[in-house]
């Protein structure tokens, strides 16, 4: 069985190579390491410069399908599932559909900038809402590299400091990758206070697990006072002195990719319509080409690369050469802009040839 993956990390030689639309022959599914990486283990021999043996490739779930299909295996969907929906059987599906840019043709530039940062101001405001215990919840959904993390971090950090020079304990954490349901259960006690903040970035998998989502609804329902049970014994929750009931008066906030209306299994829809009824729901609504260039163009202009101390010319050629090349990027996204800016400061005579070989799909 072969698949392609979409992104995913390999160490060659001590230097991290992105393996983002190369195929090879599935040795072992998806699974979590005890420092939290998720990974898959390939045949590396089946691609030239790897090692010809079994490799971890260090990517999250879904970040990978089975050669020859342009989809993706879904959040928290095993190989088998994949494989069976290739036969006509249906799975759960998060998949982004490809939006063309016709769909905002009626807008000019000017208008989807605006309408941009009007939604980014609101993400802000939302935020600091949370932040002061005004707001409960809220989940924000976005194409990746767009700056969903980025805008909500801004906000969070401004206490940090003082937190850390009084040796308190932070008021928010962002958690990242797999969680399990007693995770989260956990996490959620630790952080259960007033004006704690629960940052749940990119981390789906509890958005699949029936139990995860269930904890989930009991910490953000719209009653007065929220009480969270766990009413299975687990040694684990006993050596870290953690209640079997606690009430949460703590925030929390979802940082997504994933369209909640793009999943097909009624039974999850019920759940994450439940999860919905109880959170603010942000689109940041940028799901064309157009859309993201303009942002990129946006973020440029108002100082993202100006660390960089690159000439207007520069950035412009950085911007222009994304630009350029958008329908062959393995992302189009700010983290991609960053990428190129570090490689045009860097190889100032060779940066779009390194550029090409290093952010573009295909070979060069």
């Amino acid at each position: 069985m072969y698949i392609t993956f979409t992104e995913g990390w390999y160490n060659i030689k001590g230097q991290p190579t992105n393996v983002g639309g190369l195929t090879f022959k599935m040795v072992e599914d998806f699974k979590v390491a005890k420092s939290g990486e998720g990974y898959v283990t390939v045949q590396g021999g089946s691609q030239p410069g790897f090692p010809d043996r079994s490799i971890r490739i260090k990517c999250r779930q879904g970040a990978y399908a089975v050669a020859g299909s342009a989809k993706p295996i879904p959040q928290g969907v095993s190989m088998l599932t994949a494989l069976k929906s290739k036969k006509g059987e249906t799975v759960t599906d998060f998949t982004q559909n490809k939006v063309a840019d016709t769909a905002v043709a009626h807008e000019t530039d000017e208008e989807i900038i605006e309408r941009t940062r009007m939604r980014f101001q609101i993400l802000k405001d939302m935020t600091q809402a949370v932040k002061g215990g005004d707001v409960r919840a809220m989940i924000v959904t976005g194409p990746p590299g767009v700056g969903k993390s980025f805008g909500v971090e801004e906000v969070l950090a401004k206490d940090d400091l003082f937190d850390m020079m009084g040796q308190r304990k932070p008021k928010y954490e962002i958690v990242k990758g797999a969680m399990s349901a007693i995770g989260l259960y956990s996490k959620l006690y630790h952080f259960s206070d007033a004006k704690n903040i629960l940052v749940f970035d990119d981390c789906d998998s509890i958005l699949l697990d029936d139990i995860a989502l269930n904890i989930l609804k009991a910490a953000l329902d719209s009653s007065k006072k929220r009480t969270i049970s766990w009413n299975t014994d687990s040694r684990i929750l006993r050596s870290e002195g953690i209640p079997d009931k606690f009430e949460f008066k703590g925030g929390a906030i979802f940082i997504t990719n994933l369209k909640f209306e793009n999943v097909r299994s009624k039974k999850l829809q019920d759940h994450l319509s439940a999860l919905e009824s109880r959170c603010h729901y942000i689109d940041l609504r940028m799901d064309t080409d157009r859309e993201k260039m303009l942002r990129i163009r946006q973020i440029v202009k108002d100082g993202m690369l100006d660390s960089y101390e690159l000439s207007d010319i520069a950035k412009d050629e950085v911007v222009s050469f994304i630009d350029e090349h958008r329908a062959k990027l393995r992302e189009l996204s700010l983290r991609t802009v960053l990428k190129v800016a570090d490689l045009r400061k860097s190889f100032v005579d060779n940066w779009q040839n390194m550029a090409k070989v290093t952010v573009m799909k295909g070979a060069y």
